[in-house]
């Protein structure tokens, strides 16, 4: 059974980070990484290695969002994107 991890966060992006810089930073890693956040009322779920998927969510700080992570490198994966999505 693949190794996963799931965590809830609110985004807080600096505004010296940009959504591009997530998804490049993110390809190194084998796992797979989903974000979910709901649009609309509706709930969305893309691969954050994929740029389009990105644009879709419209991420702003302040949104709730569900991230997994589903792969052998699923912890340092998870680590890595909450040190973008949320900082302090």
């Amino acid at each position: 059974m693949e190794k996963s991890l799931m965590k809830d966060i609110v985004v807080n992006i600096s505004d010296k980070v940009t959504i591009v810089e997530v998804s490049k930073a993110t390809q190194k890693f084998e796992s797979e990484i989903y974000l979910k956040k709901k649009l609309n009322g509706t709930p969305h779920e893309i691969n954050l290695k994929s740029f389009l998927g990105l644009i879709t969510l419209q991420l702003r700080n302040g949104d709730h969002l569900n991230i997994r992570t589903v792969g052998e490198d699923c912890k340092e994966a998870m680590e890595d994107v909450i040190g973008y999505l949320s900082q302090p």
